[in-house]
């Protein structure tokens, strides 16, 4: 599959969905770029938002602002994100779960990637609107979709 129709199959189904990842072996090197994949989307989803602060706050410029969100989405974010699985893999251990590691950072990366289409969303209306209340209810939705997703792909890589 595409990786569209699996970001659409992880928001109906997240447990089926990383269960056929999973059952095609492993491959870190496309784990590595899951999580890339994602940094780079969060990276454009902040472009909008940056121009606006860069607008409304000239001290910070728009390219220093750009350079900071490219390092921490696309280097940063990587190794927290590895960082964060290997803490999930753990925990699931102590609570009983029979997984890998390589199924808890692929769990956490591909809810990761699977919410990056809300932060594209989110980051356009901050741009246009500020920090209106759509925005917040946005931003809700993103944040317990990507935990109810993470939670359930990490249910299931662990059995």
């Amino acid at each position: 599959m595409g990786v569209i129709t699996d970001i659409l199959a992880a928001w109906r189904a997240p447990r089926r969905m990383i269960r056929t990842k999973l059952d095609q072996g492993l491959r870190e090197d496309s784990a590595l770029a899951l999580i890339m994949g994602a940094g780079v989307l969060v990276f454009v989803a902040q472009w909008p938002v940056a121009v606006r602060a860069a607008t409304f706050d000239p001290k910070i410029p728009l390219d220093a602002r750009l350079g900071g969100a490219l390092l921490a989405c696309v280097f940063f974010l990587p190794l927290i994100a590895y960082t964060i699985a290997l803490i999930s893999y753990g925990l699931s251990r102590l609570l009983g779960g029979r997984g890998t590691g390589y199924g808890a950072r692929l769990a956490l990366f591909w809810a990761f990637l699977a919410i990056t289409p809300v932060m594209l969303i989110q980051g356009v209306l901050t741009g246009f609107l500020g920090h209106a209340g759509v925005v917040t209810a946005v931003q809700i939705i993103a944040g317990a979709g990507f935990l109810w997703m993470w939670f359930q792909m990490l249910i299931e890589a662990a059995q």
